[in-house]
């Protein structure tokens, strides 16, 4: 056995009856994702969606894409290529390649990772099965952040006594302290174990029903099926959890949207409250379309639109030595590295270069030197001598290379992956920008996006594009500490997209896709 791999790792065994958890986050310790190679994962995603029809799915597509994104360390890209492997789906199956993409993004030090090897131990998946590091490589997971190791050891830790036979054990102080931790991460499943582990009134096992029923409706917006079946079903009987109200209206809707939730996992409906608010809050008129209720709880995206040509850069408009030709532009970086040149001689190599002051003091030294723009020198040809602007006394001037003139990069405008796959709806945020932060009152009503400045310690965890509520006029913004994130309102912005159910008859909200004005 060869104890350098990851895969054999030296562990800490498993421990139910640890006493202390400490939070962390997934989204705090993985390395950076490179847009692009998120576009190329999410169209892999979008190609190999459940809700297409096997035939349908370009699973050989999607592995190239993986594959692709993979190069770029792209960890979520990694993690379903090694689930390709393992499963054979566009490529043959090889579980020894499962295992080793896995180890490569272990090194990278990916929680969801080790969470994915502790599931290989499990299934004897490439290795030799064994449960006891099976829940080890788990425990490691949680224990670096990993929501989904957070989420099942949570489940299983929160019962009242042990049974390992079974599979659980008692020990709710820190199962309960797993969940929330990963519900505040996004985690649908941790907020459906959560949810139904505090169902009840008995405050020494800290159960509390209007806990466990926001915390069940968050766990739909995260895109829990079985979040929204209890709520049906609670609903649909009026039990304790409901007040014992009994509301078939909200029992068929909650159904509706746990049957679509389970069969599309990628699904989010973080807009919600659009179509079906929590009680005391009256339930919008709705046509009974299964597709409109769906559609208008999903999250919102900007969808870029393509330019028609390549805007003109402003160096085209240079003349003499400074023109770029149209189409083309100065790179950022030298490609090569030229020493600076004194201005009595010559270029050595042909291309843009930059006159300065060596010495500059006086204000308008410096003044002088923002003024310069690059001068395109063939090879050999003397620089520029004239000095305008400067007498002798200035001092030096050294001129520095640039480089040539390089194609103007046209964007590449495309569909939003996740909007092509149907978890989320194109939509533009109105003109003017309108911005509200937290503490205050909602000041219209319609879908706002959350937001924290990219230098909050949570801003990696809550910047996430389903981050997003749907507010009436006058009500209060959701508190994210109510979802256990350590972020106040008062560090939250939040940006109004419109997307408003429009008024119907009596002026009374009916469910709609779109904005309020009826542009979609």
């Amino acid at each position: 056995m060869n104890d350098s791999l990851p895969r054999n790792m030296s562990l800490t065994a498993f421990n139910p009856h640890r006493e202390a958890f400490e939070c962390k986050h997934e989204a705090d310790v993985v390395p950076p994702i490179d847009p692009e190679a998120d576009r190329w994962n999410q169209e892999a995603v979008a190609r190999t969606s459940s809700l297409l029809w096997p035939n349908q799915r370009d699973y050989k597509g999607a592995v190239d894409l993986w594959a692709k994104a993979a190069e770029r360390k792209h960890w979520k890209a990694m993690l379903n290529l090694a689930n390709a492997y393992a499963e054979g789906q566009g490529v043959d199956r090889d579980s020894e390649r499962a295992v080793q993409i896995t180890e490569q993004a272990m090194k990278l030090g990916i929680p969801a990772a080790y969470d994915l090897m502790g599931t290989y131990y499990m299934n004897g998946m490439g290795v030799k099965q064994d449960a006891s590091r099976a829940y080890a490589f788990w425990q490691l997971a949680a224990d670096m952040g990993s929501p989904s190791a957070m989420a099942y050891l949570g489940g299983k830790m929160d019962a009242l006594y042990d049974d390992p036979k079974a599979g659980f054990w008692g020990n709710r102080k820190i199962a309960l302290q797993m969940l929330e931790c990963a519900v505040a991460q996004g985690s649908g499943r941790a907020a459906y174990a959560l949810g139904t582990t505090i169902v009840g009134d008995r405050a020494e096992l800290s159960e509390n029903n209007d806990r466990a029923l926001k915390t069940l409706h968050a766990g739909v917006k995260f895109g829990s099926a079985q979040s929204a079946g209890w709520l049906s079903a609670s609903f649909g009987k009026g039990d304790a959890l409901v007040g014992h109200v009994k509301d078939e209206a909200r029992a068929e809707r909650y159904g509706i949207l746990a049957d679509r939730l389970e069969r599309d996992p990628d699904l989010r409906l973080p807009n919600l409250d659009k179509v079906l608010p929590l009680p005391p809050s009256k339930l919008p008129k709705w046509d009974g379309n299964k597709e409109t209720l769906i559609n208008a709880a999903k999250a919102v995206m900007s969808v870029p639109v393509p330019p028609s040509k390549p805007a003109m850069h402003p160096v085209s408009l240079r003349t003499g030595r400074a023109h770029v030709p149209d189409g083309y532009m100065l790179p950022e970086k030298p490609p090569i590295t030229v020493p600076p040149q004194a201005e009595t001689t010559a270029a050595p190599v042909g291309g843009y270069w930059l006159a300065q002051l060596k010495y500059p003091t006086a204000e308008r030294h410096f003044a002088w030197n923002l003024a310069q723009v690059p001068m395109h020198y063939g090879k050999d040809e003397l620089f520029d001598r004239s000095r305008p602007g400067l007498v002798l006394e200035d001092g030096r001037i050294f001129f520095h290379y640039i480089g040539d003139a390089i194609p103007t990069a046209v964007p590449q405008a495309g569909p939003e992956p996740r909007v092509t796959q149907g978890i989320a709806r194109a939509a533009e945020y109105p003109d003017p920008v309108v911005q509200c932060r937290g503490t205050r009152a909602c000041p219209v009503t319609g879908i706002w996006q959350a937001s924290v400045t990219e230098n909050h310690p949570r801003a990696a965890t809550f910047n996430q594009w389903y981050r997003q509520a749907y507010v009436a006029q006058g009500d209060s913004f959701p508190d994210p500490r109510d979802m256990y994130l350590d972020i106040s309102p008062t560090d939250v912005t939040w940006t109004w997209w419109n997307q408003a159910n429009r008024l119907g008859f009596a002026k009374l909200p009916e469910v709609s896709v779109g904005n309020a004005s009826g542009d979609a």
